[in-house]
């Protein structure tokens, strides 16, 4: 997280909000900043919405995520929310989207994560 600049913005329950801002070493050859980062801050924000609903020492994994992405990522910042969708015991299913400028939609995920629990 560090690495790509991305910080975490806000936490509740089942809700996780990262930003970051758009950098050249984050970007693919047309200037616009990589589906890669793009899925990494989502594939966190999701990640974090789970483990905000889990109990005290558990570890939160990604099964499985799928990411649509919708418009070039051309902002100077972009938000980037995870939201639980269906917390269960072992899988939670989560939706995640990034903003750029102006609250437009540049990606979106749903990913399935799995909790592991401390002692089992």
């Amino acid at each position: 997280m560090h690495t790509l600049g991305i910080e975490l913005r806000s936490v509740a329950p089942g809700l996780v909000v990262l930003g970051f801002d758009a950098s050249p070493g984050l970007g693919q050859q047309h200037g616009f900043v990589h589906g890669g980062v793009l899925a990494t801050a989502l594939d966190s924000a999701c990640g974090y919405a789970a483990l905000s609903l889990s109990d005290a020492g558990a570890e939160v994994l990604t099964v499985e995520f799928k990411v649509n992405f919708l418009a070039p990522a051309a902002a100077p910042r972009f938000i980037c929310e995870g939201r639980v969708l269906k917390p269960g015991r072992t899988l939670t299913v989560c939706e995640g989207r990034v903003l750029g400028e102006a609250s437009a939609l540049v990606a979106s995920m749903t990913a399935t994560l799995i909790l592991r629990h401390p002692n089992g």
